[in-house]
């Protein structure tokens, strides 16, 4: 691995919830996180009820109230994770999924969880129908969540920054990454950056201490690919989320295509399954023109990729090819994408030698 490291130039971060998956992370050499994915903070049994409680609320105050049970909690996370992974970059995803995920669906499941909140069964279930979604994959989810409701990304920002204030008062240097998802157009990306400036201002200032700190977005969508260049103006970082981007690009659900897809691989129709390995003429040509279009605006914005593509060496050897700055993976395949990055590298220099010895 240490010959391995000499020769590739991409680096390799690690998609990690926890202060657990981020130590076996290291252990295999990652560079950071590229994807913490908060919702997954969240499900926690002695957590989920005071997140029911904030979407069953009626009104603003009722869901701070419960918020502000919920951001220690978050805090706590967060300063597990930033002293794993001490001084890397960490970048936290913040929420992402449609709040029924949240909820429990059967009546049985959600009487129990009416006579808990000691709120009528009624109340619970006309909740729940109305948070129901034909499409949720394409629905009130990412940062149309934070634009509906700033104040459940108020708290996510504010259990961030005081988790690395605290770190960096103890001389602990954190360089949190802050990620909006699913970002369509720059208006959404423009209102959520200045909610999550004005809070990290505010807690920097309450500290008395400054962190290096980045707001960015996940490029998931076509239109944000093709509109990359107005996006960048409003990030500080690009990371593809290739499993929605390939969803979207396909119109495939990545849930429900694997009932045909191995069908399609046998017959030839796709050489590769496009959730597994990156379909580098359709999606992967979006990458390329957000990459050039968002360098455009900005020569040096920071690009990774946190799709399950990051651990994939076909994808990873294409990330090297359009110039990502790294690419990030599940912590066990760590090793493979810092492997396939240095094959990249290599095939690259070992072109252009025999292009050089041919003139």
């Amino acid at each position: 691995m240490k010959w391995v490291d000499e020769f590739r130039k991409i680096g390799v971060r690690t998609n990690a919830d926890t202060p657990h998956d981020s130590e076996v992370a290291r252990r295999f050499g990652a560079e950071g996180i590229g994807l913490c994915r908060t919702e997954h903070m969240f499900f926690a049994p002695e957590r989920i009820s005071a997140v029911r409680e904030m979407i069953l609320s009626d009104d603003i105050e009722g869901r701070k109230k419960a918020l502000s049970k919920i951001l220690p909690m978050q805090k706590e996370d967060f300063i597990g994770i930033f002293k794993v992974m001490k001084g890397l970059p960490v970048t936290v995803r913040l929420l992402d999924p449609p709040l029924h995920e949240f909820l429990p669906h059967t009546d049985d499941e959600l009487r129990a969880l009416a006579a808990s909140m000691e709120v009528p069964f009624e109340k619970v279930k006309a909740r729940n129908i109305a948070l129901h979604e034909l499409n949720p994959m394409l629905g009130h989810r990412g940062c149309r969540l934070g634009i509906t409701y700033p104040e459940v990304y108020e708290m996510q920002v504010r259990a961030i920054m005081e988790a690395a204030c605290e770190l960096s008062k103890q001389k602990i240097k954190v360089i949190p990454e802050i990620m909006i998802p699913l970002v369509g157009h720059v208006n959404e990306l423009k209102i959520m950056r200045e909610l999550t400036v004005n809070i990290a201002e505010e807690v920097q200032k309450k500290y008395k201490t400054k962190v290096n700190y980045t707001v960015g977005t996940m490029i998931e969508l076509p239109r944000a690919a093709m509109t990359s260049d107005e996006i960048a103006t409003q990030a500080d970082f690009f990371s593809f989320g290739t499993n929605d981007l390939t969803q979207t690009n396909f119109g495939l659900s990545r849930d429900d295509a694997g009932r045909f897809l191995p069908f399609y691989v046998e017959k030839g129709i796709l050489e590769d399954d496009p959730f597994i390995t990156l379909d580098q003429s359709g999606t992967g040509i979006l990458m390329k023109i957000s990459v050039e279009k968002g360098r455009k605006v900005k020569k040096n914005l920071k690009m990774g990729i946190c799709g399950e593509h990051g651990g994939d060496p076909k994808s990873v050897e294409f990330c090297h090819r359009i110039g990502l700055d790294y690419v990030s993976c599940s912590p066990y395949r760590v090793p493979i994408a810092r492997h396939a990055a240095a094959q990249a590298a290599l095939k690259e220099k070992t072109k252009k030698d025999l292009s050089k010895s041919t003139v």
